[in-house]
């Protein structure tokens, strides 16, 4: 099935259903709308986020494992309230590690 985000209807993306964060569709500020399955919620980022970056959905305390694709990323190196950013400042990838 495809869905066509028909004249900006969305602003992000949460790619499945049990990730912890959204995809930023374009440059994203403000209170945004986010596609979560059929659904279309509203989240205030308290940040900017760049187009392609990930934000989170709910407030998450560190240490709490964070879903991307439906698989673990990484874990979070502190908290992040909702909305906020969620990349190298703060989380600690499972992907590209050495051993």
């Amino acid at each position: 099935m495809t869905v066509r985000n028909e004249a900006g209807q969305w602003d992000a993306v949460q790619i499945a259903p049990d990730d912890h964060v959204a995809v930023a569709l374009r440059d994203l500020s403000g209170t945004v709308r986010v596609r979560c399955g059929d659904k279309i919620l509203s989240v205030t980022l308290p940040e900017p986020i760049p187009l392609g970056h990930k934000f989170a959905l709910a407030d998450l305390p560190a240490g709490n494992e964070i879903r991307k694709y439906g698989a673990p990323i990484g874990r979070l190196t502190r908290p992040v309230a909702a909305g906020a950013h969620v990349h190298i400042h703060n989380l600690k990838s499972q992907r590209a590690t050495t051993a």
